[in-house]
């Protein structure tokens, strides 16, 4: 992933370009790069994919936010854009419209003519991750019921567009007749229909199967994040390009650790007697357990920063740190000997509180472990 170029380098786009910049700037450099301007130019076909990988990305208002929030790592192995898995037919279907009638229309169809690959319905699923999958990225398997082509499924070229994809319409408008192309609304740009199929199977020849599928989720997602594995959704009518399966992030909260970013909470309960003697405490973590000193006089609301217990950053800049609050658990109930055991204490100077500026409160403790 760390391999992988800058979406808006690639556009030579600035993070602030409006959708009509990121399409001018993706049109441009796809009719440089376009097959049949370089023939044989496998340097340029490469550029060609890419370019198209960076639109894909940066037109989609939902995926530019993750890849703005999150970069590379953030669309996971295999995730987001990923424009390594494209082929021509999968570009030309999907950005055709951003062409016109460039390259006499090969553009948005297959390149051999109009007719052009459809593609699948996305599907989506929600997968719910424990804060140790997060901590260290996992691989799920999944069970998914979707459309897929089914056997001993036969085409015809279409009748309405005669296996074109396409249908011409003349226009009279005040300056003459004006000729236009679109999709076959039979065969929706396809060139051709359904044959034979067999009994048990839709409109366009797909039935629904179950199919399990292995996700690999990277290390620090977190909730509401949505990944999308290339080629994983429903089948494209006419054996086009299936859809992709598109995975949203839910977090299962844990019993005893709260996160915040990259970093995690913990509540740490302690004795008065361990806060005023000192003690080694034990606490949870994510992989496990660790101990901490509470030093003697510990106050309550004091912070403890364990570096690098917290999270794996999902754009790989390291990880985060694990912060432990200590409370001091005052008794609630006292047996008489007890209660004339505190009694005899209640007048002893070090028991009558008498702060100093090095007992901060807690949102200066706060800023001063961010700092």
């Amino acid at each position: 992933m760390s391999q992988k170029r800058d979406y808006y380098e690639i556009l030579g786009v600035s993070k602030s370009a409006s959708e009509s910049e990121i399409k001018k700037a993706y049109r441009k450099l796809a009719l440089k790069f376009h097959p049949d301007k370089n023939p044989g130019d496998a340097s340029a076909e490469d550029k060609f994919k890419e370019a198209a990988e960076a639109y894909e990305v940066l037109s989609s208002a939902e995926k530019k936010s993750r890849y703005d929030q999150y970069g590379h790592a953030g669309m996971g192995q295999g995730f987001g854009g990923g424009g390594g898995g494209m082929n021509m037919d999968d570009i030309f279907s999907q950005f055709g419209d951003v062409f016109g009638g460039a390259f006499g229309g090969s553009f948005g169809g297959s390149r051999g003519g109009g007719s052009r690959v459809v593609k699948g319905s996305n599907l989506r699923v929600k997968m719910k991750l424990t804060l140790e999958d997060i901590a260290n990225g996992v691989k799920k398997k999944i069970k998914v019921n979707k459309l897929v082509n089914a056997e001993g499924v036969t085409f015809k070229t279409c009748s309405n567009c005669k296996g074109t994809g396409r249908i011409t319409r003349m226009a009279q408008t005040f300056i003459g007749a004006m000729q236009t192309q679109s999709a076959c609304n039979v065969c929706h740009g396809a060139g051709k229909m359904i044959d034979k199929k067999p009994a048990g199977t839709d409109q366009n020849g797909l039935k629904r199967q179950e199919e399990v599928i292995e996700i690999e989720i990277p290390a620090g997602v977190e909730e509401g994040m949505q990944l999308s594995v290339r080629g994983k959704g429903n089948a494209g009518p006419f054996n086009g390009v299936p859809g992709d399966l598109m995975v949203v992030i839910e977090e299962v909260e844990h019993a005893e650790l709260k996160r915040d970013g990259d970093n995690v909470h913990y509540e740490a309960i302690v004795s008065f007697m361990d806060a005023v003697l000192g003690a080694s405490v034990e606490v949870p973590t994510i992989s496990g357990k660790a101990k901490i000193k509470v030093e003697p006089g510990t106050q309550s609301g004091k912070v403890l920063r364990l570096r690098g217990k917290g999270l794996s950053n999902v754009q790989g800049y390291g990880s985060g740190d694990m912060f432990v609050h200590i409370n001091i658990w005052t008794p609630t109930e006292l047996t008489k000997s007890e209660k004339e055991l505190i009694e005899k204490l209640q007048d002893s100077a070090n028991f009558i509180p008498n702060p100093d500026n090095k007992d901060k409160g807690f949102f200066t403790k706060m800023r001063d472990m961010f700092s």
